[in-house]
């Protein structure tokens, strides 16, 4: 991975994260840009994936958000949620991720967990390659594809999945997908046998 496909990871992982103060993420993100991207394609790509966000009124910004990763699971912003759904190999697998993170001399600072996508975009980005890196490559691959096949054109959010996939990431293999789909464990949405009451 060069520079540039690294500069254009970090500005992903900033569209990527909660909406915060939307002046301070243009000036960075278009800081970035101006700095580290020198393909006028990519420029050009990262430029309308910036607008198309951070333009919205960051209120709506923060509904859009919210309605399209935390509601839906095949737009989920946790790596293990794609390939593992509900199934309990979901726990192992943060786990092992953390210890990766933490080989490397990394610690999380916020409350995310482990595979949280924004964050391994920005762990690859000061990480130098090794094998588990280039796993952990392979492994985001398939859930951003995953994301862009499920996310609806129209949304603010699909430009920056587009550029991904174009730009960094390799299209997954007919057997990387297969396998994700074996893995993962859907949840189970039945009606519960009894009422719930909330307080």
């Amino acid at each position: 991975m060069d520079d540039q496909q690294r500069a254009c990871l970090l500005v992903a992982s900033r569209l990527l994260s909660y909406p915060e103060n939307t002046v301070e993420e243009r000036t960075a993100i278009h800081e970035c840009i101006e700095e580290n991207i020198h393909s006028n394609a990519l420029r050009i790509r990262l430029y309308a994936a910036t607008s198309s966000i951070l333009d919205v009124d960051e209120h709506d910004r923060r509904e859009i958000y919210v309605s399209t990763f935390d509601l839906r699971s095949k737009l989920g912003l946790y790596l293990t949620g794609h390939e593992f759904g509900d199934s309990n190999k979901r726990g192992a697998a943060i786990i092992q991720l953390q210890n990766t993170i933490s080989k490397f001399g990394f610690e999380r600072v916020d409350d995310e967990l482990a595979d949280y996508i924004p964050m391994l975009f920005e762990f690859l980005v000061v990480t130098p390659e090794d094998e588990n890196t280039t796993r952990l490559i392979r492994r985001l691959a398939v859930a951003v594809q995953r994301m862009k096949d499920s996310i609806p054109g129209e949304n603010p959010y699909a430009i920056i999945l587009y550029v991904l996939m174009e730009f960094i990431f390799d299209e997954p293999t007919k057997e990387e997908i297969k396998k994700l789909e074996f893995d993962r464990e859907e949840a189970d949405l039945e009606d519960l046998p009894y009422p719930m009451l909330y307080q």
